[in-house]
């Protein structure tokens, strides 16, 4: 396990690392861009969220390749991609060309989890999956700390435009790290003709089991994607009226939470194991801990303060604990098609809560400095908190009310 840890997790970990950086940058960057571009609300939930789209997009693809040719090759080629779009963000002077640029990053990243995944059932015990893929989100987690309050100093010494420059010239040793140091495992791809593969994805999507499960996460996860990535920077300036300082703290405080959070989920989800719940009971606990920090956040019965970000970030991750479900229900060989199949959707609902909270927010008539009223903002993030309120009813629905079952 020492020598997959390094060979295995450590190089995938530094790509997820940038595709969370790249998912949750723009929360601190925001006010820059809208001083040099001249983006309003819904054009920046259109940029931020063309990344979700490009990524929704490319997974069911992304598990036919994964399955077939491995992740190795696979994710160290869509990395230069995302080279290739963190640079020409760095050159955007327009909407256009910003959305395109935020769309081939995400493209390039798009297989930053899905990848790991899949080389984590290749390489690792079933019975350590959930543990690790654990450990693996906590990469996730630091690329969003890393995207929070070190990107808000970092804009004292650079503009955004050389740090993405950057960025575009590390993303390449990263994909130069997947393909020379992650090795490949014989007799691990798929069988069975393209078409029975494809097939087996419309198995995958008819699976009653698969349906309980995944709107909890493509609720509670693309939520906190859509928050984390946006507009938790607007809330925290215009809402709670924090300064661009306070602001970034908060983030980072939001970061660490989930880092915490996710390094966590494999212990949750062991404990409860050990109560005698199966996966899918743990994945309703998950979503249940995952709504309260959202109903407390719009219900305003707790003050906005440190401790609500971090426990937001704390437990709203946790129904990512749905990939180690189905990786229990479906076999190796269909792991990445079944993990893309509920990755897709995730993205999907990241894309419409990022560009719909903006939308929603624009009912509203802009105030005369510049700034949308609390209303707004409470109306958006509600709407959003009830998607992932109606989620779990549904999860709950086909056990007459009881929270998870026992296997």
């Amino acid at each position: 396990m020492a020598s997959a840890m390094i060979l295995v997790f450590m190089p995938f970990a530094c790509g997820y690392f940038f595709s969370y950086f790249y998912r949750t940058v723009n929360a601190v960057v925001a006010p820059y861009l809208r001083q040099d571009i001249g983006l309003g609300p819904a054009d920046l939930g259109l940029m931020s969220a063309a990344y979700f789209l490009t990524f929704a997009a490319c997974q069911i693809p992304l598990g036919l390749l994964l399955d077939r040719y491995g992740p190795r090759r696979v994710q160290g080629t869509l990395y230069c991609i995302a080279a290739l779009g963190a640079l020409l963000f760095a050159k955007g002077d327009s909407v256009t060309t910003l959305v395109l640029a935020r769309a081939m990053i995400g493209f390039g990243v798009s297989g930053g989890l899905m990848a790991a995944l899949k080389a984590i059932v290749m390489w690792f015990p079933l019975n350590r999956v959930a543990m690790v893929n654990g450990w693996y989100f906590a990469a996730g987690g630091v690329g969003a700390l890393a995207a929070t309050g070190p990107v808000d100093f970092a804009m004292q010494i650079m503009d955004w435009r050389q740090m993405f420059m950057l960025l575009a010239a590390v993303n390449l040793v990263v994909a130069a790290l997947i393909l020379l140091v992650a090795p490949e495992k014989p007799d691990s791809a798929a069988t069975g003709s393209l078409g029975e593969q494809i097939r087996e994805i419309g198995r995958i999507f008819s699976d009653p089991y698969f349906w309980r499960l995944t709107p909890l996460m493509f609720t509670c996860s693309a939520a906190y994607m859509a928050i984390q990535g946006l507009w938790a920077g607007p809330w925290l300036l215009e809402v709670d009226e924090f300064s661009q300082a306070d602001t970034a703290t908060h983030l980072t405080i939001m970061a660490v939470g989930m880092t915490v959070g996710v390094m966590g989920s494999g212990l949750f989800a062991a404990g409860l194991q050990r109560m005698g719940y199966s996966m899918a009971g743990v994945c309703g606990y998950a979503a249940f801990f995952s709504i309260i920090p959202m109903l407390l956040l719009v219900t305003d019965v707790v003050p906005s303060s440190y401790i609500l970000w971090s426990f937001l970030g704390l437990v709203i991750v946790l129904t990512s604990l749905v990939f180690a479900a189905l990786a229990h229900h479906f076999p190796v060989s269909q792991a990445a098609r079944a993990n893309t199949a509920a990755n897709v959707l995730v993205f999907i609902m990241a894309f419409g809560y990022q560009w719909g909270i903006g939308w929603v927010i624009e009912l509203w008539p802009v105030g005369a400095d510049g700034s949308y009223p609390k209303v707004a903002y409470l109306w958006a993030f509600l709407a959003t908190t009830a998607t992932q309120v109606l989620a779990f009813v549904w999860f709950v629905w086909p056990t007459k009310g009881r929270l998870a079952h026992r296997d």
